[in-house]
């Protein structure tokens, strides 16, 4: 039994949906922190002060006149109304992280097809790298196309008859 009746449980981030111009901001602000390459540090930011989401998004209040000069007011202000709710801070960690693993997918085709790349190449321009040629990343290394699905059909004993 407890005395708080529910009150340690953190809610989940699928529970309570939030609205979609929030999402589309954090979507947003989670692709912009990927493309810097700082997923762990924002991931270890976001993890330490989750407890502290309303504070933080109330200092955003607090904030607002300087930083209405530099940014994106509309977005600013979404944002920080979407802080206010406990969930955010969780769903913002979970969209982070989905778009890290894209983006490290993608690095790693790209790196493979490089090194194969380079296998073509002459001693001189992989060792002493004179006279390298230009690289030309296709399309199908960049974003390869989605894979299809193959629907199979169950195998026989587990079809009723």
């Amino acid at each position: 039994m407890s005395f708080l009746k529910g009150g340690m449980e953190l809610p989940k981030p699928e529970d309570n949906p939030m609205a979609e111009e929030e999402l589309a901001v954090m979507d947003k602000l989670a692709q912009k922190v990927c493309d810097r390459g700082f997923t762990v540090p924002a991931i270890l930011f976001l993890e330490s002060v989750k407890p502290l989401n309303y504070i933080g998004s109330q200092t955003m209040v607090f904030f607002e006149p300087i930083i209405q000069t530099m940014f994106n007011f509309r977005d600013y202000d979404v944002l920080r109304s979407a802080l206010e709710k406990r969930e955010s801070i969780e769903v913002m960690i979970l969209k982070i992280e989905k778009m890290d693993v894209v983006a490290v997918a993608r690095e790693n085709r790209i790196k493979k097809y490089v090194k194969a790349e380079k296998k073509n190449w002459k001693w001189y321009q992989r060792y002493l790298g004179v006279f390298t040629p230009r690289l030309n990343i296709p399309d199908e290394v960049i974003a390869p196309p989605e894979p299809e699905v193959k629907l199979e059909p169950p195998p026989d004993d587990l079809v009723d008859k």
